[in-house]
């Protein structure tokens, strides 16, 4: 018994020696986490100026764009070919995706050999014989007489412009075929595909095998966004951030890049951790000085890197009694599977011993000791630079998406991944300890490089096909030039009915008269109330004008809110309601006993008689109460004061909200005649001469017109441009068949026309994957203000998609993007059919003059103008391209319908003043 613990401790003294003993001599392949934290952020470092454009040309790690743009999301469907080149065979593909909700698929391969003096030999010859191959399989599966989409497999680094198009930059691996560097491999693909008339192949992506693996594991796990192969070559690919690729136009939606990080080194990055084993491997390559990373990690140069570091150990007398075998000078006699079988710990050192007397080098119990330990530094190290770059992926991944902590899945394929006994443990370990906030899934793919090209190519075709649709669906909001002018043309003519005595009645542009006759002078003085009814809100202000040389407008005022159920009940609730909010107020500013003059903001359709009274044609924005269309709504105001008994106030004037944002432009520019609103609501309103309003009497000067064009096409003179969509929203208003142009051009309702196409596209399966959510068929949940953070240039998909989830919408990148594009149509169709409008009026207005070119000033209020992020932008564009001989100068108005309305009721007290004396 004593003498087996004898024996035991003899070899484990033994093998501890000779561990230390190889530890010594490799010292510089056992790199620290320190080390491998430095690694991780030179690679950082290497990845941003692969992805500059300025720093691209010079940077080792290409950052290639494969413009893949999207994973696979399940929905694939049909039969592919793959072509696989790059691996120690030619292997030819045939791929069925099934769309049967289970997500599967029939792989079904042929493997060819890969002759020396084709991969060494000329470009045709090698193209032919891939060809050859392909034509082979083809007649093997009985698939001739079929026309497939082909994906084609190219293990090697390519400057890809398109899916379909690929420069080759440089061999890797064994490959040295002559006249193909510089040149369109797809291009040559097909030129050899032509010589074989029996069969039709077309061509559709060109994926390298790093993206495949990505694309076949994220069929089946729609987190993995990392792909990397460890193998006979290492790569790693990853979805990046458009607006970070400055190499491919455009900012919206991810790219899959393949970072070619096999090079990562070659600038000399890693000087200082190559050993001198490393140097004399690379220098006895087909590519010295190139793929330096590569060559430290990948299956096709361990094998010889250990082969190198044996024969130095041996030559210095430390391994096989100094004496140098044949194997031992021959180069790439020693191989990975040789490393591997070596690693294997559970057999001892029986494989060892095994091999290295295959190989003549008859070794001792210490030299398998010493042999095992090297094989184990060198792959350890190889699994540790991996960990570090991959480390540096992930990393970046989290940041792009602004996350504290990441879940994701990295899908993996290579030999030396896969056979090498420790290698993957090592890797997961070592990843894990660099990046203790990502929870990292590592999923094996299944013939990444032949099912992965299918995928690439399915998905390829899955995207044309939604582009079709998501154009089509897209195509009616599109509005040409021609269309636009006819919109102007028709909006021209329904101001004309509307002025018009015998057409009034039948107009659906009411061109109602305001009674305003003037704008303000400068002269205007004195304490005003104003009162402001237009939306969920309504205001009651005191404003304080001031004349002369310390000319000012100061206001106070106070929000009150109205509950639906007063917006669609009764009118007297309505009226009570505001009158109450007008005591509150009153009470609060300490003013409840001055009969103050009131200028009274009533933002509906009403027909004038004179400036105080307005009989309400028919309510708009939501508003339903009873009995009040028809009815003067200052007799209404009154009375409900009157049956309040608290205090009395002289209504001066009523007034619409757009005639007040006219009004408080005009007091800083006189120039200002005409007022837009482009809010929840839309209108105009403009300064018309006297004898062109046919139903006022009088000639003389001028007055203020209140278009109220939102009823514009209530006739169905734009129905050519009305779509489906804006049919759904119309008749699933408060007021079906009113309204239309205000419809397709104001905030209340385009929220809801992007909600009915998102229905639309997601019934089609090109959406949120095909499951319309609860939320989704709530009407009204796409607020306005949604579409303006939405379209903002400033925010990142990512932003785009938390909104989504705030509305309970689950999307993806992808959906987030056309979620994106559909705002975008709705709301710059929107601002050319206001700017269509807009100029319509600005060229009556150059008529009216009788000049050859017009200056003019148009106050605008309104949220869709003010705060959406393009919608200021089109109108003007518009209006400019419309009305070429307008010069239109446009001014944000500071609170018409508030200084607006007391501004109203300040002219006309002076102009009554005046009118008096």
């Amino acid at each position: 018994m004593f003498a087996v613990h004898l024996i035991a401790f003899h070899f484990t003294k033994l093998k501890e020696d000779q561990i230390k003993k190889v530890d010594r001599y490799l010292y510089q392949m056992r790199l620290s986490d320190d080390i491998l934290l430095d690694v991780m952020a030179r690679f950082q470092a290497e990845m941003v100026k692969g992805l500059g454009r300025d720093t691209n040309a010079t940077a080792a790690v290409k950052m290639l764009p494969s413009f893949v743009r999207s994973l696979p999301d399940g929905s694939e469907k049909g039969d592919f070919l793959a072509v696989d080149v790059g691996g120690s065979q030619f292997r030819a593909h045939q791929v069925k995706v099934f769309d049967d909700g289970k997500q599967s698929s029939q792989l079904e391969s042929k493997f060819y050999p890969t002759p020396k003096e084709v991969i060494q030999g000329n470009g045709a010859e090698f193209f032919d014989y891939i060809a050859d191959c392909l034509s082979d399989f083809m007649e093997t599966k009985n698939l001739k007489h079929k026309k497939l989409p082909l994906g084609f497999t190219f293990s090697f680094p390519c400057k890809q412009t398109k899916l379909e198009e690929g420069v080759l930059l440089d061999w890797t691996k064994h490959f040295k075929v002559r006249g193909v560097q510089g040149t369109n491999v797809v291009n040559s693909l097909r030129k050899a595909l032509q010589k074989h008339k029996d069969i039709d192949v077309d061509v559709l992506a060109l994926v390298n095998d790093t993206v495949g693996t990505m694309m076949t594991c994220g069929y089946d796990d729609q987190r993995c966004e990392v792909g990397v192969i460890i193998g006979t070559g290492t790569n790693a690919c990853y979805m990046e951030e458009m607006r970070h690729i400055d190499l491919v136009e455009g900012d919206e939606g991810r790219m899959c890049i393949n970072t070619e990080w096999g090079a990562f080194g070659d600038d000399g990055a890693l000087d200082d951790l190559r050993t001198e084993f490393d140097r004399e491997l690379d220098l006895g390559s087909l590519n010295p000085g190139k793929q330096l990373f590569e060559k430290m990690i990948s299956s096709l140069h361990l094998g010889e890197l250990v082969r190198l570091i044996l024969l130095k150990m041996t030559k210095e007398g430390l391994l096989f009694n100094g004496k140098v075998s044949t194997a031992l000078l021959t180069k790439g006699k020693i191989e990975m599977k040789h490393v591997s079988a070596m690693e294997k710990y559970k057999e001892g050192l029986s494989n060892t011993k095994e091999i290295l007397t295959e190989l003549n080098l008859f070794p001792s119990e210490e030299d398998c000791i010493a042999v095992q330990h090297v094989c184990t530094i060198v792959s350890f190290r190889s699994a540790n630079l991996c960990a570090a770059a991959l480390a540096a992926i992930l990393t970046r991944l989290r940041e792009n998406k602004k996350l504290l902590r990441m879940r994701t899945t990295v899908g993996i394929d290579g030999g030396l991944y896969k056979t090498h006994p420790q290698y993957a443990k090592r890797l997961h370990k070592v990843v894990r300890r660099l990046v203790p906030n990502c929870d990292v899934r590592f999923l094996l793919s299944v013939s990444g490089s032949g099912k992965g090209a299918a995928m690439v190519t399915a998905v390829g075709y899955r995207l044309a096909a939604q582009r079709k649709q998501i154009d089509a669906a897209l195509a009616p909001f599109l509005l040409s030039l021609e269309t636009l002018r006819e919109v102007k043309n028709k909006m021209r003519t329904e101001l004309e009915y509307g002025l018009k005595r015998e057409t009034q009645a039948s107009a659906t542009v009411k061109m109602l008269p305001t009674y305003v006759c003037g704008t303000p002078d400068g002269t205007e003085k004195g304490k005003f109330l104003a009162l402001d009814l237009g939306g969920t809100n309504f205001r009651v202000l005191l404003v304080k004008i001031r004349s002369g040389r310390r000319r000012s407008v100061q206001m106070y005022n106070k929000i009150f809110a109205i509950p639906l159920e007063i917006m669609q009940g009764t009118g007297e609730e309505l009226f009570d309601h505001i009158v109450q909010c007008i005591a509150d107020f009153l009470e609060y500013m300490g003013i409840k006993g001055a009969r103050l003059p009131l200028g009274f903001t009533f933002s509906f359709p009403c027909r004038q008689a004179s400036i105080d009274k307005g009989t309400l044609v028919g309510w708009t924005k939501g508003f339903k109460a009873t009995d009040c269309e028809g009815e003067d709504v200052v007799d209404m105001l009154r009375e409900a004061i009157r049956r309040r008994n608290e205090f009395d106030l002289d209504i001066v004037a009523v007034v619409n909200d757009t005639v007040g944002t006219m009004m408080t432009c005009g007091y800083e520019d006189p120039n200002c005649e005409i007022g837009l609103i482009a809010g929840t609501g839309s209108n105009v309103c403009y300064m018309e001469d006297m004898k062109n309003i046919e139903i006022v009497e009088g000639n003389e000067g001028k007055m203020c017109i209140n278009t109220e064009w939102g009823g514009f096409g209530d006739n169905g003179c734009i129905d050519n441009i009305r779509t489906k969509y804006d049919k759904e929203v119309d008749e699933g208003s408060l007021n079906p068949g009113k309204q239309r142009y205000e419809k397709m051009t104001s905030g209340m309702y385009l929220g809801e026309i992007v909600r009915q196409i998102l229905i639309d596209l997601t019934k089609q399966g090109l959406l949120f994957r095909g499951q319309i959510s609860e939320s989704l068929r709530k009407r009204g949940i796409f607020e306005t203000k949604f579409l303006s953070q939405i379209e903002s240039d400033r925010l990142a998909l990512l932003q785009v998609r938390r909104i989504l989830q705030q509305l309970g919408l689950d999307s993806t990148c992808e959906d987030s993007i056309i979620v994106k594009e559909v705002c975008g149509a709705v709301s710059k169709r929107a601002a050319q059919l206001c700017g269509a409008g807009l100029a319509a009026i600005v060229e009556k207005k150059r008529e009216n003059q009788g000049v050859e070119h017009l200056q003019i000033t148009v106050g605008v209020d309104g949220t869709l103008y003010k705060l959406h992020p393009h919608f200021s932008r089109v109108l003007q564009e518009t209006v400019k391209e419309l009305a070429p001989r307008c010069d239109v100068t446009f001014m944000l108005s500071e609170d018409g319908s508030g200084k607006g309305a007391a501004l109203i009721t300040a002219v006309a007290k002076r102009l009554h003043n005046v009118g008096q004396k």
